[in-house]
């Protein structure tokens, strides 16, 4: 696959939760409607294990805006991919997104700021090397 040209990478969980959740046919619908538009040559997609956010499952995130999505069904797949062409997030499931220095998390559509101030500063974040 040749990624010049392509402008956003989603990425759906195959993780087990997302699987029980319709992740193989959030999948599907994801890439029918990347096809039916004539997005092929600007979106791409990866199937994922596990991302972490079990509880949101079906979880689809976009790169590189930062959209984090959570419970993604089937038949919210073509507007998804509507919206990120368009360049805005799908409301109506957006769990996080990245603000330019963080991920902010997003309860019905609106930004929640409660992040605590060691995060919010400019200081670099310490490299966890194992020893």
């Amino acid at each position: 696959m040749e990624l010049a040209g392509i402008r956003k990478h989603v990425f759906i969980c195959n993780g087990s939760s997302c699987l029980k959740k319709g992740g193989h046919e959030v999948a599907r619908a994801i890439r029918s409607a990347i096809r039916k538009h004539g997005f092929s040559e600007s979106i791409h997609t990866t199937l994922t294990r596990c991302n972490g956010r079990c509880e949101d499952g079906c979880t689809v995130i976009a790169y590189p805006d930062g959209f984090w999505y959570k419970n993604v069904t089937p038949e919210r797949g073509e507007e998804l991919i509507l919206h990120l062409k368009r360049g805005e997030p799908l409301h109506s499931n957006l769990a996080y997104t990245y603000n330019g220095k963080q991920f902010v998390a997003v309860e019905s559509g609106v930004l929640r700021e409660t992040a605590v101030a060691a995060e919010t500063d400019d200081a670099p974040m310490k490299d966890h090397k194992r020893e």
